[in-house]
């Protein structure tokens, strides 16, 4: 009997040109499942799974092993997501091709030295050898674009504010012409990108994050003729930049990150200019707890932050932990909350999350589905409780 819109294991292999013992493979290896079997044990697949197979595909001609890719893959293949997930792997293609010229470069310079000097030049080859060895790095960054890029959609698609979070940030800020400032851990450069327009030409703006990989995704949507921007990679903790250097200085939730965050903020207040003003994030106890109690009622083992991260830093404790290095601090709150009525963005952010989520969903993964799917039916809200403390020396 057929079945409308579902493939047979043989007609899906051709379907993607690969053997019917590679889709039993994947199977095997909880990689990529059968959208339907039937009682006597024949397995079905849709247009879905194909979008699925393609990022598995994909992952695996970049090198990546089958544990990353399993890892990588979870919850890709509803179609709203396509897009995304396709824009994210160009990244990530990108990242490749970045770093093998590098390992091209790296093999030239070896040749060249063996060539002029007859001799090989150790240095060169250990950073080849260390190039080589990038399958993890890149993993981290792709998973990093991809979570950041899933908690940014669901805020900017679905909240009631209409201003948005960076563009009310970005006038948070008050920027002016003129002035010098810094941005510790831009992540993709959102605050940057969706105010381009209202970013004065005689600026000088310096994005610092501790991924390179997030720098390099920040690079490219600004883009690299931008004059106005700088790009530096380190921790927040050791700021490369001399005493009172900056009017401004913006942590975009990045605070409740920091280990040694007293150290983060003297270093702040150091390249700060006498009249500069630290402009930071952060989250209250009731932000997005409807979630965290959603994930609970499905399974109470999971758990979406290891840490409470406004425990660390948030809007009940930062001006306690603010005022031991600023004389005037001042906290605005920003109005906003979420409601939707369809469950994949708001999987898709779950899945982004720091915890043991991912653990436990990976295997019951349509089971999670038809419960979000069920919960947001009526319309499903989300309180928000963010906000910013503006801060002088």
């Amino acid at each position: 009997m057929k079945l409308p819109g579902y493939y047979s294991s043989g007609q899906f292999a051709r379907m993607a040109g690969v053997s019917v013992r590679t889709i039993r493979f994947y199977d095997k290896q909880n990689i990529l499942k059968p959208s339907y079997v039937n009682p006597v044990g024949a397995r079905f697949y849709t247009d879905s799974d194909l979008a699925k197979l393609q990022q598995i595909l994909l992952l695996k001609y970049l090198g990546f092993s089958l544990e990353d890719i399993r890892e990588m893959t979870i919850g890709n293949t509803d179609y709203h997501l396509l897009k995304n997930s396709l824009n994210l792997q160009k990244k990530l293609v990108q990242d490749r091709i970045e770093q093998m010229q590098l390992v091209e470069s790296a093999i030239e310079d070896t040749v060249r030295a063996i060539e002029e000097e007859h001799q090989i030049d150790w240095s060169h080859m250990l950073d080849l050898i260390h190039l080589t060895g990038m399958e993890k790095s890149l993993k981290l960054q792709y998973q990093n674009a991809t979570n950041i890029s899933a908690r940014i959609r669901l805020h900017r698609d679905y909240s009631a504010n209409p201003q948005g979070w960076f563009p009310w940030i970005y006038g948070q800020c008050r920027i002016r012409s003129g002035m010098r400032i810094l941005e510790l851990g831009c992540g993709n450069g959102a605050l940057w990108t969706e105010n381009l327009s209202r970013i004065p030409p005689d600026i000088q703006i310096a994005l610092s994050d501790i991924s390179e990989g997030m720098l390099r995704d920040a690079r490219r949507s600004i883009g690299p003729k931008d004059s106005r921007f700088s790009f530096q990679t380190f921790d927040c903790a050791r700021i490369p930049y001399p005493d009172s250097r900056f009017d401004l200085v913006i942590a975009n939730h990045v605070l409740f990150y920091c280990s040694d965050l007293p150290g983060v903020c003297r270093e702040v207040r150091r390249v700060l200019r006498k009249k500069g003003r630290f402009v930071c994030s952060a989250y209250g106890r009731d932000h997005m707890k409807e979630i965290s109690k959603l994930v609970t009622q499905f399974d109470s083992r999971i758990v979406l932050s290891a840490e409470k991260l406004y425990d660390n830093f948030g809007l009940e404790n930062g001006e306690e932990i603010l005022k031991s290095c600023f004389s005037s601090i001042e906290c605005s709150l920003y109005e906003d909350s979420i409601t939707l009525d369809r469950a994949e963005p708001l999987i898709e952010y779950i899945l982004s999350c720091h915890g043991n989520q991912n653990q436990i969903l990976l295997d019951r993964y349509k089971e999670f589905l038809a419960f979000t799917e069920k919960k947001t039916a009526g319309g499903f809200h989300i309180t928000k409780h963010a906000g910013i403390f503006s801060c002088s020396p």
